[in-house]
């Protein structure tokens, strides 16, 4: 059987030099026995300890997430739970997708693929609630990053920008010069040239956080540090 040595996330705790068979990955590749929930973000604020420290936390409102399908490595190929948050009215959603929610409606539909063999533990209807997480557990938080639109190089990357004086008219932040007259780029733009784009908008994901409260009352999650996105935006909670 073929070994490979493989360089994997550090957030699955793996030494660098872990040696795997090329069949079948490890289970930490699906996030075996994970704890996972929908939420969306509210607000930063601050938590402070019994010792007195204070630490910046971000609010998570989740409500209930209903599990809606059970996918099995048999039938499907792989072990998956597929849950929706977040309700609706029926009328927005196609017949195909009312039929497979069994005439219920969600705004969004979330998969979490699993490296369980057996599903028996999850079945269709059932309820995951915050306190599902505990004080002090870890988790990963992913979510899409605030939009900026298309920006220039000045604030996409950090560009100082041309002179402000000395005869100069527009040249404040303009890029400057990318090399394609000739030179290395053998008359033609590189690929990878740091230019103006769209910016923002991005999935964004962020390790190692850590629950510091659990409000299973009013479905609140506070998280230790700053989560990407906006208020109100949607993001997924995954434990380490």
């Amino acid at each position: 059987m073929e070994k490979v040595r493989v360089r994997l996330p550090g957030y699955l705790h793996f030494p660098y030099n872990a040696v795997f068979s090329l069949h079948k990955p490890p289970a930490a590749f699906y996030l075996s026995r994970m704890k996972f929930i929908l939420a969306r973000k509210v607000s930063m604020t601050q938590i402070f300890t019994d010792e007195g420290r204070m630490r910046a936390g971000t609010i998570l409102k989740t409500g209930p997430i209903e599990i809606t399908q059970v996918k099995s490595s048999e039938k499907d190929g792989y072990t998956a739970v597929q849950v929706g948050f977040d309700t609706q009215k029926p009328q927005r959603l196609s017949k195909p997708v009312l039929g497979h929610l069994k005439g219920k409606a969600f705004k969004v539909l979330k998969e979490f693929r699993l490296g369980l063999d057996d599903t028996s533990a999850y079945s269709i209807g059932d309820e995951i609630t915050a306190d599902i997480f505990s004080v002090g557990d870890k988790v990963r938080v992913a979510g899409t990053s605030k939009g900026k639109g298309f920006a220039g190089v000045v604030k996409r990357y950090g560009f100082h920008g041309g002179p402000r004086t000395h005869g100069q008219k527009h040249s404040e932040r303009e890029p400057g010069s990318i090399g394609g007259s000739g030179g290395r780029a053998g008359g033609r733009v590189a690929k990878g040239i740091r230019m103006g784009g769209r910016m923002g908008s991005d999935r964004i994901t962020t390790d190692g956080l850590t629950v510091l409260a659990v409000d299973s009352k009013l479905g609140e999650i506070i998280v230790s540090g700053a989560v990407p996105g906006s208020r109100d935006s949607l993001v997924e909670i995954v434990s380490l």
